[in-house]
């Protein structure tokens, strides 16, 4: 699986961009939920735990002071990352999870 953050980037319209932002808080509250979950295995729950090594940590594939590539290298690991980690959740969790988001719970 590969992910390229200038390929996002350059398909990712304004309208998008700005719906993506709306979305944000419900996108926030399924991670959450499904961190909680115990139906996720500690597998995909590593993923996150490696994102946020990822981020912290001070090495990175592209240096944060060159300024724009740095911080996209960032933004590419986590997109990813969490597409995987939705990916290592059972299906049907998720969408327990995101039809009770969309109902208001």
């Amino acid at each position: 699986m590969t992910f390229r953050a200038s390929g996002l980037i350059r398909r990712l319209s304004r309208s998008e961009f700005f719906r993506f932002l709306i979305h944000l808080p419900s996108f926030l509250k399924l991670f959450c939920r499904l961190v909680k979950d115990s139906r996720v295995s500690a597998g995909a729950k590593l993923v996150l735990v490696g994102i946020l090594g990822y981020v912290i940590l001070p090495l990175d594939l592209v240096p944060d002071f060159l300024p724009g590539l740095g911080q996209l290298d960032d933004l590419a690991v986590v997109a990813g990352g969490l597409k995987l980690f939705l990916r290592l959740c059972p299906p049907e969790v998720v969408r327990e999870h995101v039809r009770s988001i969309g109902a208001g719970n």
